[in-house]
């Protein structure tokens, strides 16, 4: 259909790059930056990157590279849909989902009985994905129950744009992290394993993150205990105190998109390209499978345009120290 798109991964998105310019409204940050709910960070040296055979080409994990951080905070996990609302009722912010009046959602989210009349809005190429008239951060599913009907306050803010998340940061006198910083805090400390808690994706048998658990896109045991998001603060943190960097939600980084990282690219605090048509996005979400979309990882990277919006998108913020 006009204006979507399949994107790479299990990503659709909505049309053309947007320009940031145009998309990011001037909201002045109207709340003194709190540390609650935040991790300071010291910084330093760390391995970014992977060049292993789970690491997809064109999505530029590699080369491994040592990178330098200052000292920064971010927040202990994804912002939650409790807390977008107070910035919607402070500020009147209209998100892009809403000024479009629809998003995506999976159809493994939708009752069967209302699938069959939004077929003709299915996604090409990735049709497990409905645009859905609605479908925006209060109304995650886009018709009946919003999120507190749901009982989801505490769950991960969904359907918001890059610069909804951006937005949010700068009213509430933070920033999006970079892309170097959310990796960081990802490996939890620990040295270029594949997960923040180690190599092994269930631990002692032990779920660690909300993934797809069955064969993708049909069917979902939910073995981690949930089939859709489950709440921000889900499961045990990494070894920084971070809660699901990996899984649940896809979260917005501040770097453009780039498959290929330059020799001749800064070292220290990096920032990305200058300038691009995709932002970046890390950490995977509920929809991640090993048979299909194995970013659940670390070092795991994919991008979006800047006004797409999705059930399963995200994001948490950073701040300087």
């Amino acid at each position: 259909m006009s204006g979507v798109t399949s994107q790479s991964c299990c990503l659709p998105n909505r049309s053309s790059p947007t320009a940031l310019e145009s998309a990011t409204p001037p909201v002045i940050a109207t709340t003194e930056f709190c540390s609650q709910g935040m991790i300071a960070l010291d910084g330093g040296k760390f391995l970014m990157g992977s060049e292993g055979p789970e690491t997809w080409a064109t999505d530029g994990e590699g080369p491994v590279r040592e990178v330098t951080l200052r000292p920064f905070w971010l927040d202990e996990c994804a912002v939650t849909n409790a807390e977008f609302a107070k910035f919607i009722e402070a500020t009147g912010h209209q998100t892009e989902a809403e000024k479009f009046g629809w998003s995506f959602v999976h159809f493994s989210q939708i009752p069967a009985a209302k699938r069959k009349p939004l077929g003709h809005y299915r996604v090409a190429g990735l049709e497990w994905w409905y645009r859905v008239d609605g479908a925006d951060w209060r109304r995650p599913l886009g018709f009946g129950k919003d999120f507190a009907r749901l009982k989801r306050e505490t769950h991960p803010v969904v359907h918001v744009s890059w610069a909804d998340a951006n937005a949010y940061a700068r009213w509430a006198g933070k920033r999006i992290p970079t892309e170097a910083e959310w990796e960081f805090a990802c490996r939890g400390g620990l040295e270029q394993k594949r997960y923040p808690w180690g190599d092994e994706l269930t631990p002692d048998g032990k779920h660690r993150c909300n993934i797809w658990q069955g064969t993708f896109p049909s069917e979902d045991r939910g073995d981690d205990g949930y089939t859709g998001t489950a709440p921000a603060r889900s499961f045990k943190p990494n070894g920084l105190g971070f809660y699901n960097l990996t899984g649940n939600v896809w979260e917005w980084v501040s770097d453009w998109f780039n498959p290929t990282h330059p020799q001749t690219a800064s070292r220290e605090n990096p920032t990305g390209p200058t300038q691009g048509d995709r932002k970046v996005m890390r950490g995977g979400s509920y929809l991640c499978h090993e048979s299909y979309c194995n970013r659940y990882r670390c070092s795991a990277r994919t991008s979006n345009t800047a006004d797409s919006s999705s059930g399963h998108l995200g994001f948490r913020c950073a701040a300087d120290r």
